[in-house]
């Protein structure tokens, strides 16, 4: 096999736009242990979040889930209820990675705002809605990049053109 593959020029760039920034509360956190890897899981209280299309408020309910490796690095897989200001309700659903060095997770677990560029922390949020003045974003890719600050995560959102 040593031809190469063709990929179409419309898909060999990549395009994409702010959709929203979204900052929570983690209230508390629930350690289930584990061998080699272990699971926790936090408590999402409250939250924001704004942008060019939307704005609003992230509802008390949701629930960040992490499967923490042997070597400190987090999956996340997070469920939030949000509600624009004008009512309508969507749930943002998320899979995403936190990974750091040794020391720089010991400063974060301490405590410490660790600068973002310290780390990599990324998200692949997916939304739901059944308001039909925000049906749209059920047809989105997004991702986003995140930023760990003591009381809860902060994403920056983009949607895939």
């Amino acid at each position: 096999m040593t031809e190469p593959i063709t990929v179409h020029p419309a898909l060999q760039s990549i395009a994409f736009q702010p959709l929203l920034a979204i900052e929570m509360k983690v209230d508390r956190i629930y350690k289930f242990g584990g061998i080699g890897t272990s699971h926790q899981a936090g408590m999402v209280s409250l939250g924001r979040f704004q942008g060019d299309r939307l704005r609003g408020e992230v509802l008390p309910g949701g629930s960040d889930w992490q499967t923490v490796l042997s070597d400190g690095t987090i999956l996340l897989d997070a469920k939030l209820p949000l509600r624009t200001d004008d009512g309508a309700q969507i749930i943002m659903n998320y899979r995403g990675v936190r990974a750091a060095s040794p020391e720089v997770l010991a400063r974060m677990t301490a405590g410490e705002e660790v600068d973002p560029r310290e780390y990599h922390f990324r998200i692949n949020p997916t939304f739901f809605t059944s308001d039909p003045r925000y049906d749209w974003l059920n047809r989105i890719v997004a991702f986003g990049l995140g930023q760990r600050l003591p009381s809860g995560p902060v994403y920056n959102v983009f949607e895939l053109k």
